[in-house]
């Protein structure tokens, strides 16, 4: 049987525990600033406070945007701050479909939206029923200035939006949702 090996104990060295928790102070302030860093620049989380996006976005959804590298197309659901022209909230950013886009002429047909004089499928529209359905979309013929977006809420006949304010400047866009993660206060994950 072989001998048993010697045991030893490493003596503490006096400021060990100070140098570990500064460490600890450095990766935990570190990670803040990458945290912080994300949120400012590259995705951010936000919250639903209307049905103007009912069925597609219920009130209380919590979504994320993402703030850089992204191209807006027709059909998006962009994060935007207040326009000058919304005197109808106090919500600092309101979440919103772009329909119409820059340097074109939008107008409607009872419920038919017209880009540039074409009916506009919208495969991205659920049915609409009770408050949502609207029979007309009440859009006077309006040519879209450039670097400015046309946006309407999913739920076209409780929504406040371009129709009534006016066009969104991109320098507004906060950024493009991209996937619902929290609905009725349980974890949901819905890509768009």
């Amino acid at each position: 049987m072989p001998a048993p090996l010697p045991t030893t104990s490493v003596p503490v060295r006096k400021g060990a525990w100070g140098r570990q928790l500064l460490e600890w102070l450095v990766i935990v302030l570190f990670a803040m600033l990458i945290a912080a860093g994300l949120r400012v620049f590259v995705v951010q989380s936000f919250f639903v406070p209307t049905g103007s996006m009912v069925p597609t976005l219920q009130i209380g959804d919590r979504i994320i945007a993402v703030k850089i590298g992204y191209t807006i197309h027709r059909g998006d659901i962009i994060v935007f701050r207040r326009t000058p022209g919304d005197t109808t909230t106090t919500d600092s950013h309101l979440v919103k479909r772009v329909i119409g886009l820059p340097e074109e002429t939008i107008s409607s047909r009872g419920a038919t939206v017209l880009i540039d004089g074409k009916p506009l499928k919208e495969p991205w529209l659920p049915a609409l029923t009770s408050s949502c359905v609207e029979s007309a979309e009440n859009i006077p013929t309006t040519k879209i200035a450039p670097g400015h977006y046309f946006v309407m809420g999913d739920c076209r006949g409780n929504s406040v939006d371009s129709r009534r304010w006016g066009t969104v400047p991109a320098s507004y866009v906060v950024g493009r949702v991209v996937v619902i993660m929290w609905r009725f206060g349980h974890p949901y994950f819905h890509w768009f």
